[in-house]
């Protein structure tokens, strides 16, 4: 081969690697993301197809040049059906194998939207791309921008023949979800004024029950470019979302949801993910009137009605109640009056063996409580220190499951539902539908969260937050940030915790953040599990109450 041919055959490779697609090129890689420098040096390319995905207004104030506009507020709060859809997206000029680049301003929803949409519609993952950091990072990197409007290109030739089906989800489907959280996890991708029903976009405040507040600004550093994936991995791992999850992500209209949608399917390869598209604009409109939550975990609280129907001699006649009514006064207060097959387990009892669990397990089967079931803790009324500290110790020691009553015997008895002064018979059953409580051999299976190690212990994720949860503001600031929240600020003077809308309000203005190991702690552990029970009921994932 001569040396004038192997030199054009140099100068022709050189040619081809030059213009490669974004795909192969090296900062448009696999996670669909083009940064500012690989923008400046491909936008101006034939097969490169620039939108800017923010609302008209903003598109007409700056833009980056040869950025056409696309107002996805425009058509993505309605069904659009698949003839309009690919219309609309011929006039954007879309065509089979065009790359195409999608920004906003970077730090929000829009270009993900439009991403997902294109994507939805049968666009190849490979064509699609977004501009990490938006338009805020391009300024940021000298980026021009213009007024001027650019003309939409010549009309595409994409043809929307099959969606892609496998990445939405639809509502009867999503509903059964919402039922098995173990197996599916509802990433909410609102704020959490929202989510806890301090705001509201249409009826209702709050969120689909058992929603997992993920909100779409966590996705995104300070510079509005996406957070890394091990820094994702890290959220999804503090919330409890795994990989072997089916997960779906909603908000208020579908919009917003496609920043986690996006995060978790190219940022962390998640394997099942799919979009609401309908989100809580359907679910609220649904004629069956689908029930929407504010707490996290309301079912953590009993009411008597609830609690009046599930304990009927019928049903524990024929062993449809599962159940134990654990109540925590003392003997003399118990003598008065409590609740039918109530169990005494005075509070004392369960302060006595704070440092030994596994003593108290074997106090409890003889009492006649079973790990297996759920225990209804009934005190002077709703959550205070006595009743919180016994879900604490009953949670540690692994009870299926454990609530409290909110009203106080008093008021049980007030609202015409019976009490009784003698007490509960534990023993042996004689006959099926003996009304007799078994005794059983507690079945314990302690947690390794919800009590601090005395010292040491395995670090969370995120750094330690202490919560001087009584009167003293206790300073924890060597081992950790500190922060005075008394109990008494997130409980009414009944027993009942404050609406969860009040409760997010407090601890945002006590600075606690969204992300950290929080350890709650006071000079009497009751009050400190207290604020354990609140945040639990609120969603923190990660709590433990310093009982030292």
């Amino acid at each position: 081969m001569s040396n004038l041919l192997a030199h054009r055959l140099f100068i022709l490779l050189l040619a081809c690697l030059l213009f490669v697609p974004p795909t192969f090129a090296a900062e448009a890689n696999r996670n669909r993301l083009v940064t500012t420098a690989w923008l400046e040096q491909n936008r101006t390319r034939d097969d490169v197809l620039l939108i800017d995905a923010s609302p008209a207004q903003v598109y007409a104030a700056k833009h980056i040049p040869g950025a056409i506009g696309v107002d996805v507020y425009s058509y993505g709060g309605r069904d659009v059906s698949l003839a309009e859809m690919e219309k609309l997206m011929q006039s954007w000029g879309v065509s089979p194998g065009k790359k195409i680049v999608i920004y906003d301003q970077g730090g929000t929803m829009t270009a993900t939207s439009l991403f997902f949409d294109l994507y939805h519609h049968g666009v190849a993952a490979d064509d699609l791309f977004v501009l990490d950091g938006g338009l805020a990072k391009w300024l940021a990197a000298g980026g021009a921008v213009t007024k001027d409007p650019v003309p939409l290109p010549k009309n595409g030739t994409f043809r929307v023949t099959k969606p892609n089906e496998q990445i939405r989800v639809r509502l009867a489907e999503f509903l059964v979800a919402s039922g098995d959280p173990a197996n599916n996890a509802l990433v909410e991708a609102l704020d959490p004024n929202e989510h806890y029903g301090a705001s509201k976009f249409f009826d209702r405040g709050g969120h689909i029950p058992n929603a997992i507040n993920l909100p779409s600004k966590d996705f995104f550093n300070a510079d509005k470019t996406f957070k890394s994936a091990a820094e994702i991995e890290k959220m999804l791992t503090y919330l409890g979302i795994k990989k072997e999850q089916q997960i779906y992500t909603h908000c208020g209209g579908g919009i917003a949801a496609s920043v986690p949608f996006f995060a978790l399917t190219f940022l962390t390869d998640h394997p099942k993910v799919k979009l609401y598209k309908e989100s809580q604009l359907e679910w609220l409109r649904d004629e069956r009137g689908l029930p929407f939550w504010t707490y996290a975990a309301p079912n953590m609280l009993r009411d008597k009605q609830w609690l009046g129907g599930w304990n009927s001699q019928m049903l524990r006649m024929f062993g449809v109640t599962k159940l134990n009514i654990v109540d925590v006064r003392g003997t003399d207060a118990y003598k008065l009056g409590h609740v039918p097959y109530a169990l005494n387990v005075s509070a004392d009892l369960f302060r006595r063996h704070l440092a030994n669990p596994s003593q108290l397990a074997e106090l409890l089967g003889p009492a006649g409580i079973d790990a297996a079931q759920e225990a209804v803790i009934v005190s002077e009324g709703g959550l205070n220190p006595d009743s919180a500290l016994a879900f604490l110790m009953l949670e540690k020691l692994g009870q299926k499951k454990v609530s409290l009553l909110l009203e106080s015997v008093d008021d049980w008895g007030l609202g015409g539902f019976p009490l009784t002064k003698e007490p509960t018979i534990v023993g042996k059953r004689k006959t099926p539908q003996d009304l007799v409580v078994p005794t059983v051999s507690y079945a314990a299976q302690m947690r390794t969260d919800g009590i601090a190690p005395a010292s040491g212990g395995k670090p969370g994720l995120y750094p330690k937050v202490f919560i001087a949860s009584g009167k003293n503001a206790l300073n924890r600031k060597a081992d950790g940030h500190s922060i005075h929240l008394p109990y008494t600020e997130l409980v009414n003077a009944g027993g009942t915790p404050k609406p969860a809308k009040e409760i997010w309000a407090r601890l945002e203005k006590a600075g606690l953040p969204r992300y950290a190991e929080i350890i709650v702690h006071a000079d009497d552990p009751g009050e400190a599990a207290v604020n354990y029970f609140i945040l639990k009921l609120m969603g923190y994932p990660d709590v433990k109450v310093m009982l030292s």
